[in-house]
């Protein structure tokens, strides 16, 4: 495989990585996770590993990202209703 070619894929997930840590906002820290997620699908492809990158891509780039933004957002809804009630 081309060496280049796996270097900018490595760089790409290092960058996706490093600004999933640095981001704040649980919401958007999920947003991040799922281009951290497509970004390690796609060196996974490169590696020349596509069982584990149609995983990837299943798992790490669709689901997890999504239950989280779910959960984030019953929490903040069940917050406010407690805030409401007093």
């Amino acid at each position: 495989m081309d060496d280049p070619l796996i270097v900018v894929t490595l760089l790409l997930v290092a960058a996706c990585a490093t600004a999933a840590v640095a981001v704040r906002d649980p919401e958007r820290q999920a947003l991040v996770l799922a281009v951290l997620g497509t970004t390690l699908a796609v060196l996974f492809t490169v590696l020349q590993a596509p069982d584990v990158a149609l995983s990837q891509l299943a798992v790490g780039s669709a689901l997890t990202p999504l239950l989280l933004l779910l959960s984030v957002r019953k929490v903040r809804r069940r917050g406010r209703k407690k805030d409401k009630a007093r």
